[in-house]
């Protein structure tokens, strides 16, 4: 069992007691390198990601190297892949590092460290970690990395991420978090729905169509690769067929939509659910279907899960034995002739989504079973949101009297036109044109259009606030109102009780009532 001291021959008084059991881990081997997973890792630009490995072999002990940077074993140079018995006092050299062995003696632990800031389970590949010793994740900020980039079609990628430390991921089929990344020196946070599944819990996968001009996806496609790392935030959303329980499932989803939808069928399938599913996908050619060899592997499978495919631009030279044309009432009747007696997910484009609920409304199906997506947010669509005024916190209590709220109902005198000799109208320039925003931070002040939001001002004047979904789900664009009173477009889904109450805002859908001053 070797103890080894790692020294940094830069940092003299950066040491590291390891001590290894190469003959208890897979393969009977332990792994050295840059990688966080490896058992022995070492901070070092030459080191590569597994660099080499110490493993037990017949009653010895062996050093081999797997790199392309080299190793020294007592200052000679190490031939790549053959293997070096290892006796105490040796030294390894790798990068900056010396790995001199203090001793091949016996000793009962099992890969601990001293003077390490992290855990074993920090540096140790996760398949050698006990199950039971991972923690659970299902709120917070952390630290992913990936560990394969999936090329579901020409313009689609899946991305699965581990966490470091790793941890089993919790969360709800159909939820979605929010990845927090820099993008050209500006935080950057954006909503995905998660793909996989929580039955696979030591993983977790979103998956990205790339838009044609669309910041964020177009980073994620050219820049993360396997080993990359990312922050993400909390799960959210409760686009969730948990939130009502039911035997009868229709999934409806068009384009990169079918993100929530597989995540709820995986858990459905792996789970050894009797729920009876009807998968009904919408996309333009054959080429377009996202997971489509494992949607059609669930079919043959599972005698619960049924799947209906329509595409809707398809070419001349294309072979399709499927649905053909957009979703309507004879394809949905034909293909789902219970659709009825089920409880329907609905998620892709808005114009989509909306064209659906027609559909079933014309159909006279009970619209408290539909549930659509949008972004991240199960919604029931209303035909005119109620606006939520929100302001300022202050100090004592606030009073309305009388006068002060006819004062903000009536409008100006002063900008009032008479026309005919009898009748008052509104000048074009209304109370709410005059309402203001003033950026305390930046030093900047813009009048307000009557259309864009906080942000939006916000980015017009080049004042830095964090954008996310744009929708008031993700909470990326939380700012302090100091004073003055908004108004909210809809529900702000990601303010808590404790940001209220310090008076933060959602810029992403806040409006002026009147002067307010945010600290940005």
């Amino acid at each position: 069992m070797p103890k080894i001291i790692a020294i940094n021959l830069n940092q003299p008084q950066e040491i590291k007691e390891i001590n290894l059991t190469p003959e208890k881990m897979l393969n009977r081997e332990c792994i050295v390198g840059r990688d966080r997973r490896c058992c022995v890792v070492l901070d070092d630009p030459l080191v590569s990601s597994l660099h080499g490995k110490i493993y037990f072999e017949n009653g010895q002990y062996y050093y081999s190297d797997t790199s392309r940077n080299g190793s020294r074993i007592n200052n000679k140079i190490a031939e790549p892949k053959q293997s070096y018995i290892l006796r105490d006092r040796d030294t390894i050299q790798i990068g900056h590092y010396a790995l001199m062995i203090q001793s091949l003696g016996e000793d009962s632990s099992v890969v601990t460290t001293e003077n390490f800031s992290t855990s074993p389970n920090d540096y140790m590949p996760l398949a050698m970690i006990e199950p039971s010793s991972i923690n659970h994740w299902n709120q917070g900020k952390l630290k992913v990395k990936c560990v394969q980039v999936i090329d579901e079609t020409s313009d689609v990628k899946t991305f699965r991420f581990v966490a470091i430390p790793p941890v089993l991921f919790t969360y709800k089929p159909g939820q979605f978090i929010s990845l927090d990344l820099q993008i050209n020196g500006k935080e950057v946070s954006r909503c995905y729905s998660i793909s996989s599944s929580p039955s696979r819990p030591h993983s977790l996968e979103i998956t990205v169509k790339r838009i044609p001009d669309g910041l964020v996806s177009n980073w994620l496609h050219n820049n993360i690769k396997v080993g990359s790392e990312v922050q993400l935030s909390s799960l959210m959303g409760d686009f969730t067929f948990f939130a009502h329980p039911t035997q009868k499932l229709l999934l409806i989803s068009a384009g990169s939509g079918i993100t929530p939808m597989m995540s709820m069928a995986r858990w459905i399938c792996d789970t050894g659910s009797d729920i009876d599913v009807v998968f009904l996908h919408s996309t333009r050619t054959p080429d377009d279907i996202i997971f489509r060899r494992e949607l059609e592997l669930l079919a043959a499978r599972h005698s619960n899960f049924h799947l209906a495919i329509t595409t809707t631009k398809l070419e001349s030279s294309q072979v399709w034995l499927g649905y053909k044309g957009r979703v309507n009432e004879s394809m949905l009747i034909s293909s789902v002739p219970d659709f009825g007696d089920r409880t329907i997910y609905v998620c892709g484009p808005e114009p989509f989504m909306q064209g659906i609920k027609t559909i079933l409304e014309k159909l006279e199906f009970p619209m408290q079973n539909f549930f659509n997506e949008s972004f991240g947010l199960s919604t029931q669509e209303k035909s005119q949101p109620e606006k939520i005024t929100v302001s300022a916190p202050t100090s004592r209590p606030l009073q309305l009297t009388l006068s002060s709220m006819l004062s903000q109902l009536q409008p100006d005198l002063s900008k009032l036109e008479h026309t005919n000799g009898n009748r008052a109208t509104l000048s074009p320039t209304t109370s709410s044109s005059q309402a203001t925003v003033v950026f305390a931070k930046s030093g900047k002040e813009v009048i307000w259009d009557g259309e864009k939001s906080i942000l939006e001002l916000a980015e017009q004047e080049n004042v830095t606030i964090r954008r996310g979904c744009g929708k008031g789900f993700c909470g990326a664009c939380k700012q302090k109102l100091l004073s003055g009173n908004v108004e909210y477009k809809e529900e702000p889904r990601a303010l808590q009780d404790s940001d209220r109450s310090v008076g933060l805002i959602l810029t992403c859908i806040a409006e002026p009532v009147e002067k307010v001053v945010i600290d940005a």
